[in-house]
């Protein structure tokens, strides 16, 4: 079993690591639920002026708050006590001033001050921004302890009108939590019915299972008067017991009077007090911090399952994280070299899976081929080209002076050699289309391949790369296509045009007999060479052997592509790239894993989140297992 206090002193620990972690409940984009949250606390509530500084200080044993008119506590004070061996010094400790020891606790009570005016400047604003002070003594019991501003019910001067709800905001962001346990400081010379720390009580905590209640300035109250019937429940009962408190009388706290000398006289204030004296053994401040401190083991022990079961799934979580957000990258240049290389892997590898089908996207360079460049093919204007008017032109002048005498060869060659001028444009297209399809890849690749998110400047540098690869693929498959589209103009087809004399022949033949067989009716037509059924039969060979190379090229075009553009990009994509890597010195490599600042702060906070969860949980099971 644990040792009295010992789970106490290691909730103090890890809610000051929470607070030094920023892990209080505040909204600092992880969604995490915090630790701080878990862990049960005691939050002091009361009006202004109702006595709730002076039941803090007796608690301590020290005099180290602010004091003075109106709203004196302007931010929440967390106050971790920590119990010291017999003889040590007292001493108080900032988070804020982290290895600086207060020993004069006059001190400790001006940096409250200054540290609060920080934030909220020399006026009366609040702040939510929690002030951490923890105080080792051996006059103190382990506990946490929340002071939070006066509850009001007026804004004063220099004050806006919204102060009064600021603060009640404030307060009821603390004690509504199921694990915030209240103590509600009422002061005895008021109508408990007008206590604004009870009136917030009852609304967050019904029961009362969470409300310590605290009377204060009993020796205030007019004579003949008493407050019995509250401390012994009958005016508003608790849960847990009513705790009176006599404080130090404002004389008192002029002349300094000594902490452990303001106890002794409470304790002889209820010793001798005709009303009290039989409650005097479960009333004054030290008794009220054996109380808190007791009450909160008994939590902390209650509750360790829970505590423990929220460790361990927030311990997971934060390792996925870790594992999405990476772990911290090698000083070494070797190391560095490597993990370049282990990252352009990962891209290459997500990039072939697009162009082979395991992620989408490379179905779009088929579809180049069999869509766009069909219809590129199919618009090209070969009518305008055959029609009768420009085949009798190009025909007729390439006759010259000399008519041709069976077949017009040079008009045909010059024909079809500027009909397959027209399939450079959309084999050149199909070239542009499949490298922007490539380049959109790269850049899907690069966004898709989560280890390089860390990395910018290497994200930059890898698509540069890449694209400049890219040009070069497409500069080389650009003059294979057309030099394919070359190839048909330098070489016509023999065997098309070993037809089309027999043809001529045949057709000349025909002519003749028909005008032997019509010599005696001048009104027939002789069949002329240069006749316009001759120039159409010419445009339809041409369009024959047009059609041909098309087809022929519909099916080349693809290959060229795809072996100096698609082949290549998977083969050599890279190569450029680790040819400029491989130049790079230390000092450059370092830059290109230069992470996004965002994130390298994220992961700072992630891996502190982490170390804070696993030692809370080892510390946890250590203690409750004692």
């Amino acid at each position: 079993m644990a040792t009295m206090g010992s789970l106490i002193g290691l909730v103090n620990k890890i809610q000051r690591a929470c607070t030094v972690l920023g892990d209080h409940g505040g909204n600092d984009g992880f969604s995490l639920p915090t630790l701080w949250e878990a862990l049960p606390s005691v939050a002091v509530v009361g009006g202004q002026s109702s006595g709730k500084s002076s039941v803090l200080e007796s608690i301590v044993g020290r005099d180290f708050l602010p004091r003075g008119s109106g709203i004196v506590t302007r931010r929440p004070l967390v106050l971790q006590l920590h119990k010291t061996e017999d003889g040590q010094q007292d001493y108080a400790e900032f988070l804020h001033l982290p290895r600086r020891k207060f020993s004069d606790f006059a001190l400790v009570r001006k940096e409250i001050q200054d540290e609060t005016d920080r934030i909220t400047g020399k006026t009366k604003q609040i702040s939510p921004v929690p002030i951490q002070l923890s105080i080792y003594s051996p006059n103190v019991v382990n506990l946490t302890l929340i002071d939070l501003p006066g509850l009001t019910k007026v804004a004063v001067e220099g004050q806006p009108e919204s102060i009064v709800q600021e603060i009640e905001s404030m307060v009821r962001s603390y004690v509504e939590k199921p694990n915030c346990i209240i103590l509600a400081i009422s002061p005895a010379n008021q109508d408990i019915a007008t206590s604004d720390a009870i009136k917030l009580a009852r609304e967050v905590d019904p029961t009362g299972d969470r409300t310590f209640g605290v009377m204060t300035k009993l020796d205030l109250m007019d004579k003949g008067t008493n407050a019995l019937d509250v401390l012994e429940g009958r005016a508003y009962k608790l849960q847990h017991p009513w705790v009176g408190i006599v404080n130090r009388s404002q004389a008192d706290i002029n002349r300094n009077v000594d902490m452990i000398i303001a106890r002794r006289k409470e304790r002889e204030y209820f010793d001798n007090s005709p009303d009290y004296s039989h409650l005097a053994s479960k009333m004054g401040s030290e008794y009220l911090a054996k109380l808190l401190s007791k009450h909160l083991e008994a939590v902390i022990r209650a509750r360790i399952p829970s505590i423990t079961s929220l460790i361990n799934k927030t311990i997971d979580e934060l390792e996925s994280e870790m594992d999405h957000l990476g772990r911290p990258i090698a000083v070494d240049a070797g190391a560095q070299l490597y993990t370049i290389l282990e990252l352009c892997r990962a891209f290459d590898k997500i990039f072939k899976e697009h162009l082979d089908g395991g992620r989408p996207g490379g179905d779009r360079i088929y579809g180049v081929f069999d869509n766009q460049l069909p219809a590129a093919l199919r618009k090209l204007p070969f009518d305008r080209h055959l029609s009768l008017q420009n085949v009798r032109k190009v025909v007729s002048e390439a006759d010259g002076y000399q008519p041709h005498l069976i077949a017009p060869e040079q008009g045909y060659r010059r024909l079809i050699e500027s009909a397959l001028n027209y399939f450079r444009g959309p084999a050149e297209a199909s070239v542009d289309a499949v490298h922007y399809v490539l380049k959109e890849l790269v850049r899907k690749s690069i966004a898709e391949t989560q280890e390089l998110k860390r990395f910018p400047t290497l994200q930059s540098e890898l698509a540069a790369a890449s694209y400049h690869s890219l040009e070069k693929f497409r500069e080389e498959s650009r003059k294979t296509t057309v030099r394919l589209v070359d190839m048909e103009a330098s070489y016509l087809t023999v065997e098309f045009f070993r037809k089309l004399p027999q043809e001529v022949e045949k057709v000349g033949s025909d002519a003749r007999g028909s005008t032997a067989a019509n010599s005696t009716n001048n009104s027939a037509p002789t069949m002329d060479r240069y006749s316009e059924a001759h120039f159409r039969r010419i445009a339809s060979n041409v369009s024959s052997y047009i059609g041909m190379v098309a087809e022929t090229l519909k099916n080349t075009i693809p290959k060229a592509v795809v072996h100096c553009q698609v082949r290549e990009a998977k083969r050599s994509l890279l190569t450029y790239f680790y040819t400029q890597v491989g130049r790079k010195e230390a000092k450059q490599l370092a830059q290109m894993l230069d992470e996004d600042p965002a994130l390298m702060e994220r992961r700072q906070q992630c891996a502190k989140r982490l170390e804070l969860y696993k030692s809370a949980r080892d510390e946890i099971e250590a203690v409750s297992w004692a």
